[in-house]
């Protein structure tokens, strides 16, 4: 696809997802049911082929993940479950494929050792034993309606030790009738070179086999080995989204579905415009922070910060952008510094006063007011939402919504458990009228902010929507022979998007107080602007 949308695709790959086992294997992950089961509707409604959903046998959660989702339909993917082959020549025996057909999934995935040395010593079979439960376990799920998967483990270690059992295991694989077979480098220490070479061997020697590719990123190759592998043929790629997985993890879909879309015109078959949309909201599932400078996806990926680089990229955006933003479901941005210089102020100016150009005097007063608050020690380019109230207050474009008439914390008094507790208390005034609320929490800020909203609450109920998500304190050293002034930033969101505000002073308590203002009037502007 080229950028301004025209299909130019040579041919397609399918998308298997395995963020719901492979990825729950990453450390600090622990899916609920209802998490697995909103994450198959995210992941479903986005276009990808193949959702593996967990292990039946192994897990108590999945298997009642596969109880839930029984005559569920979804619209684009095809639910899957995950075991392993027999652990001897008599599959309708055995209790692991037994799940997989009590799991009652169109498609289940077989994880079968191909690398020789693992079967003796782990499994403690022979080769040839290790080559029948293969083929009679394919076999088995393929004569019950199945659509088969195997997971070919290790396979690029084992070839590189003997890829002759390794070819082997995947004729074995074909013999009982598997439909896709997946080269999986399970320890991830395959670079590129080496995957392309031999999965163009392997598509060399088994002609007519479908092939898929299954990265591990313990090289920090998995991204580029999946696409090496799709080079020479491979027609499936497995991986997670944002790369979720054991250890390093697993190749990361969030960035491979792209470069294969709009830099190999290779067909993935997903809605690209919802990428950050779908990765933003399986890390919120998933309660881990999205990177910020994640390639395509993280708020960073497009963001400019040099006065040279934003110059250019609205003269010509490809200059600084290798992809636009809005294929991805991203947008451009550009941080506010000293550094940036008057293109990022105009840009910025432009979208509250159309018309205007680097020598209006608004650009000219906002840039010196700028240099002076950085000076103070106030830094936008992490800070959206002061920049924004900044530039409405400096040009005369705002009415504040309330006014903060008083306002006291302290913490000095202990909880029962022992644990150093905070009070606060607020008056504010809207349109002539006060409102005094008091509240206690786990520190002035948490005590502050509970004040205020329970004052504003009684002027703007959608205050209720609005969340204090984070808190970072830094020291500033001004270089000069006076305390050190704190910077607050406080990140907030509401039901559809975040934003970020600061305060400065010598008192942490009142930078974070004007920070956590300007949280509240932003959040009220917007929602204002919204109706």
């Amino acid at each position: 696809m080229d950028f301004n949308g025209q299909n130019k695709y040579i041919r397609a790959v399918e998308i298997y997802d395995s963020t719901l086992r492979d990825g729950a294997q990453s450390e600090g992950i622990s899916f609920s049911v209802s998490d697995k089961k909103k994450i198959i509707s995210l992941l479903d409604d986005f276009g990808v082929n193949y959702i593996e959903a967990g292990n039946p046998f192994s897990n108590p959660k999945d298997l009642k993940l596969f109880e839930e989702m029984k005559g569920v339909k979804l619209k684009n993917a095809r639910l899957c479950a995950f075991g392993s082959t027999a652990k001897n020549e008599y599959p309708e025996n055995d209790a692991g494929i037994s799940a997989l057909l009590a799991a009652e999934t169109d498609a289940v995935a077989i994880v079968a050792k191909c690398r020789e040395k693992q079967v003796v010593e782990i499994l403690g079979i022979t080769p040839q034993e290790n080559l029948i439960y293969i083929e009679k376990s394919v076999a088995f799920l393929k004569s019950k309606g199945k659509e088969v998967i195997l997971d070919a483990e290790h396979f690029f270690d084992g070839y590189f030790e003997n890829p002759n059992y390794s070819l082997e295991a995947l004729r074995a694989a074909i013999c009982g009738g598997a439909d896709t077979l997946t080269l999986c480098d399970t320890n991830g220490g395959t670079l590129p070179h080496d995957i392309e070479s031999i999965v163009k061997e392997v598509a060399d020697a088994l002609p007519g086999a479908k092939l898929s590719i299954h990265c591990h990123d313990d090289c920090g190759c998995a991204v580029a080995n999946s696409i090496a592998a799709v080079r020479v043929g491979a027609s499936q790629v497995q991986g997670t989204f944002i790369g979720y997985g054991e250890r390093c993890g697993n190749a990361d879909l969030s960035s491979v579905m792209p470069s294969l879309m709009l830099k190999c015109s290779v067909n993935c078959d997903v809605d690209l415009k919802k990428l950050r949309f779908t990765a933003k909201q399986i890390a919120e599932i998933s309660n881990i922070r999205l990177r910020h400078n994640h390639p395509y996806i993280g708020k960073c990926a497009f963001a400019h910060k040099g006065g040279m680089h934003i110059d250019a990229v609205q003269k010509c955006p490809s200059s600084f952008e290798h992809v636009p933003p809005e294929t991805v479901g991203n947008e451009r941005k550009y941080l506010v510094s000293e550094v940036s210089g008057r293109s990022t102020i105009l840009a910025e100016l432009q979208r509250f006063i159309p018309g205007l150009s680097k020598s209006s005097p608004e650009v000219e007063h906002i840039t010196a007011r700028l240099k002076e608050r950085e000076f103070d020690g106030y830094q936008y380019e992490s800070a959206n939402a002061s920049f924004e109230l900044l530039i409405k207050k400096e040009l005369g474009l705002w009415k504040s919504p309330f006014r903060v008439v008083m306002y006291k914390s302290n913490d000095d008094f202990p909880a029962p458990d022992g644990e150093q507790q905070a009070s606060a208390m607020i008056k504010i005034e809207v349109e002539g009228r006060t409102e005094l609320s008091c509240a206690d929490g786990n520190g002035p800020v948490n005590a502050l902010d509970g004040a205020l909203r329970k004052a504003l609450l009684a002027f703007y109920p959608q205050v209720d929507n609005m969340r204090l998500n984070d808190y970072k304190v830094r020291v500033v050293d001004l270089g000069k022979n006076t305390d050190s002034k704190v910077r607050v930033l406080i990140d907030s969101s509401d039901r559809n998007s975040s934003f970020s505000t600061i305060g400065v002073s010598y008192d942490i308590i009142e930078a974070s107080f004007i920070a956590l203002v300007d949280s509240y009037e932003y959040f009220l502007s917007k929602e204002s602007s919204e109706l």
